[in-house]
């Protein structure tokens, strides 16, 4: 599993930063480093990244999860709610702390309906397709309505005000793989704001291409969202296969018509919860590391890489850790409930916790492929802990990254404070293949890529959890 001493040492030489020459009024600019400084590592940590490469907590409790409970709707649901009594029994069995459900509460609840579409007239056939998250409703015998083709969000925004009135918008704008996953939010747009850009511009219902990298014909969920005075129209992701099909159709030049049923509801309030458990630490005033995935899922699939494998990887490489011996900082685990809506989880997980003092706070939620990438924000004396992580994470083939870490949902209201970020970057180059449809399921799941990121997510735990350096705060985001 690990590579030479000469790949290690390439690893840690590139990604190293130094202080470019600046002028008086020039903002500093970080350079990659010619040469690595010498590192001095825990020699426990070898033998702790090696027992992680072995280790099958983070499957079992993927298997488990999505075999025993299955979907998780978000929003809420009974199984969500079972879901959290599950953690619970798991966690504790696993050794770990103070384990325990944080309650909150839905404001509000989308529960989805029933959802068909068919072209109608002389190329009549039965589309694939999923309402979105938010969307609103046609009536219970559906909408029938003409098509009005935008092949990107560009034209969508470029059709003149009420233009769609009493029509059908479809954007078709295609998503390509890419390994940081970054074309998810390019292309995305088309599901985080078409619908809002059409309801805008009149129209009866949106459909969408989903936002994926497949070819086949399960849709893809996901959220979307109205601005306040904007009533929401139906809106609906079509399978990709289905939305090349529709595509096809309206480049014949002939006018297509499609009967929509979407009946979603809005319910609430509605109770929730996060799952917490902790590693206790050494030291109370060092500050807490935060780790952990959502337990939340789309109902479309059992959520194996959306995020059973999160929980899974986090949750065992701070049993590892644990295992080990007590750690310098405590380690907080919290499977955060309610991502997929909104992060109404790690909102509420920031909102109870604002008195404590975060060190680092960071998650899993990208599925299970091969970790390649670390970044972090240290500054001051904790750029010498990312080092460290430097040279412990390069026998994984993990490589130190030049930007900022940022952070996902969950854990970015607590980012937002000032507390330190970290990122373990997995590859995104067939995970938006099954993200949010029917196919994430575990047989999507590589054993070996996901002990690999437990080994990465052990080694910097390890690292962080047991550093003497302190971990400033950086400045709070905007």
């Amino acid at each position: 599993m690990f590579r030479s001493a000469l790949l290690l040492l390439a690893a840690t030489a590139a990604p190293a930063l130094a202080q470019a020459p600046t002028g008086p009024t020039t903002p500093p600019i970080t350079r990659p480093r010619a040469t690595p400084l010498p590192v001095q590592v825990d020699p426990k940590l070898a033998t702790l990244r090696d027992k992680a490469l072995g280790d099958d907590v983070a499957w079992t409790i993927t298997r488990d999860l999505t075999t025993e409970i299955g979907p998780r709707m978000t929003g809420g649901s009974a199984r969500q709610a079972a879901a959290r009594d599950w953690a619970v029994t798991r966690l504790k069995a696993l050794g770990f702390r103070n384990v325990r459900i944080e309650p909150y509460t839905l404001p509000q609840v989308w529960e989805r309906g029933s959802e068909t579409a068919e072209v109608l007239g002389e190329h009549a056939q039965p589309l694939r397709l999923t309402a979105l998250g938010n969307s609103g409703a046609t009536p219970t015998a559906g909408l029938v309505a003409p098509v009005v083709w935008f092949a990107s969000m560009n034209d969508l925004l470029l059709a003149p005000e009420s233009s769609l009135r009493g029509k059908i918008a479809f954007v078709s704008n295609a998503m390509e793989p890419t390994q940081d996953g970054s074309s998810y939010g390019s292309s995305g747009v088309a599901r985080f704001t078409g619908p809002n850009v059409a309801a805008r511009k009149g129209a009866a219902a949106i459909v969408i291409r989903s936002i994926g990298t497949d070819h086949g014909r399960g849709p893809h969920a996901g959220n979307t969202n109205f601005d306040d005075g904007v009533t929401p129209i139906p809106a609906a992701a079509l399978s990709v296969a289905d939305a090349e099909n529709l595509e096809r159709l309206m480049q014949l030049g002939k006018p297509i018509t499609l009967k929509l049923i979407v009946t979603p509801r809005f319910t609430g309030p509605r109770q929730s919860g996060n799952v917490v458990a902790e590693v206790p630490g050494t030291d109370r005033d060092a500050g807490i590391v935060l780790i952990g995935g959502h337990l939340d899922s789309w109902d479309l699939g059992t959520g194996a890489i959306d995020d059973a494998s999160g929980l899974g990887i986090t949750t065992a490489a701070a049993k590892l850790v644990m295992d080990a011996g007590r750690p310098r900082r405590t380690i907080r685990v919290v499977w955060f409930g309610d991502e997929e809506i909104g992060g109404f989880g790690g909102r509420a997980y920031a909102a109870a916790h604002a008195g404590e003092r975060h060190a680092i706070a960071t998650e899993s939620d990208f599925g299970a492929d091969r970790i390649w990438r670390f970044e972090t924000n240290f500054t001051g004396a904790a750029t010498a802990i990312g080092d460290r992580l430097a040279v412990g994470l390069a026998p994984l083939g993990i490589v130190r990254g030049t930007a900022t870490a940022g952070g996902g949902t969950d854990v970015e209201p607590v980012l937002a404070t000032g507390v330190a970020g970290l990122e373990l970057n997995q590859s995104g180059l067939r995970y938006f293949d099954v993200h949010h449809t029917p196919e994430d399921t575990l047989d999507r799941i590589d054993p070996v890529q996901l002990r690999q990121n437990v080994a990465a997510w052990t080694t910097m735990l390890h690292v962080v959890a047991n550093a003497p350096e302190e971990i400033p705060a950086v400045a709070p985001r905007p």
